[in-house]
């Protein structure tokens, strides 16, 4: 179970061999690996020098000042190299107290790192700052208007909804959103809905304009379509009724509608305001009337629990998913041709939209405060993905990202130290 925990922390944080962060942290043990081999290479230098000079049967000067200067510098040297390497282990193996600093605390530091993100970047002045500073809409906007966002945008819908469509004919699936949004769906109240779309239609002027031109079209129909309406009255007709009384019956019928018709066209005709007038009530009584609303709901509940509606919105969705499987499949397809154009006119939209824009940043700045909210569990977080990586990837994680620059602390300390030796012998010989 434990080397199971262990191989799986290892794979989440050592990334996977070829990829982009494989190649650089290659990079970066080639780097700690040469530091390691120089800081090495001087301390042996040192050392080599100090074995030379003992060497000498009659020292003078410069060979005293030589080993002086070395001796400092392997003290140096080894002192750093001590201190370096007991963050990471202990020395030599050796159990030395105050030595693996980070093994030993692990837990404590994944808590500091926690406490450190949540107090010092995760707040609101900070992370506010930074949003507005960043201009994400505008910068969202600039992006989805760039000539080459969109094709980009496109050919990864049209790579993705494919599976979502097949993943969407899981039968098990459709009988789960079939009782959650099934359920939902009978339980909306859609009567103060429907009045208040009748009513935001109706108030335009717009309204009035379609309304009439659909009036004329019924009255041209009426006239092109007056034979077939004397025929359908000769159908339901007596026998012993004359032919020509049939059709001034039809006569009758196409007229009187064209009249009817004609007099709705007016808009202050007394059918036109008539007809206003019921279908304010109408909405009245869809977004008041308890008897109506009922009504309405228990109308859409049979309609929607029909067998046959079942089976038609079930043919409907199997032709129109198959359909666009086809054109997804195709080099020219409409969805990825529609998804470019949207992106285009989206981005577009947006950059000469300043309100919209402003729109964009108070939702993305209210989330960020919402996620705010979550630093203390954020850093929780944190602290228990440190406290739970395997020790040794831990350890050789943070030597492989700071160790090649710690090499060079022991460089300097072998000649810091080397050079502090030479100006204590110079020192001591001036004094002396």
């Amino acid at each position: 179970m434990s080397s199971d925990r262990s191989r799986s922390l290892d794979t989440l944080v050592a990334p996977p061999q070829g990829s982009t962060a494989s190649v650089a942290e290659d990079a970066l043990r080639r780097r700690l690996n040469r530091n390691r081999l120089l800081a090495t290479s001087l301390l042996v230098f040192m050392g080599a020098v100090l074995l030379g000079t003992h060497l000498v049967t009659q020292p003078g000067f410069l060979v005293r000042l030589l080993r002086a200067t070395a001796e400092a510098g392997i003290v140096g040297g080894l002192a750093d190299w001590f201190a370096v390497t007991a963050l990471f282990r202990h020395p030599l193996g050796i159990p030395i107290p105050h030595t693996a600093i980070i093994p030993s605390n692990q837990e404590r530091i994944g808590q500091t790192l926690g406490r450190f993100l949540e107090r010092h970047f995760l707040t609101e002045e900070v992370l506010l700052r930074k949003l507005r500073s960043a201009q994400a809409a505008q910068r969202l906007s600039d992006w989805l208007a760039a000539p080459a966002t969109a094709p980009v945008l496109a050919e990864a819908v049209a790579a993705a909804l494919p599976y979502v469509i097949r993943t969407l004919d899981n039968k098990d699936l459709q009988d789960f959103a079939r009782r959650s949004v099934g359920e939902q769906v009978q339980q909306a109240d859609i009567a103060p809905v429907m009045g208040r779309a009748v009513r935001i239609m109706t108030a335009s002027g717009e309204s009035d304009v379609l309304f009439e031109r659909a009036l004329g079209v019924a009255s041209q129909w009426l006239e092109e379509n007056r034979e077939q309406i004397f025929q359908l009255v000769r159908e339901r007709s007596r026998w012993w009724i004359p032919r020509t009384i049939d059709r001034k019956i039809a006569n009758a019928i196409v007229t009187g509608s064209a009249e009817l018709l004609n007099d709705l066209r007016e808009p202050e005709s007394d059918v036109r305001l008539k007809f206003r007038e019921a279908l304010n009530h109408l909405v009245d009584d869809l977004i008041n009337s308890p008897a109506q609303r009922e009504q309405i709901n228990a109308f859409k509940n049979r309609i929607l629990e029909h067998p046959e509606v079942k089976a038609w919105v079930a043919v409907v969705w199997r032709k129109s998913s198959r359909a666009m499987l086809e054109d997804l499949s195709q080099p020219d397809s409409k969805a990825r041709m529609a998804v470019e154009k949207l992106c285009l006119l989206v981005g577009r939209a947006l950059a000469t939209d300043a309100t919209m824009l402003k729109h964009i940043d108070a939702i993305l700045e209210r989330f960020t405060v919402y996620l705010i909210s979550w630093r203390h569990e954020i850093g929780a977080f944190v602290a228990e993905v440190v406290r739970s990586w395997d020790t040794r990837t831990l350890v050789d994680r943070l030597e492989l990202v700071v160790g090649s620059d710690l090499q060079y602390i022991r460089m300097n300390g072998t000649i810091v130290g080397a050079i502090a030796g030479c100006c204590i012998f110079l020192a001591s010989q001036l004094l002396g």
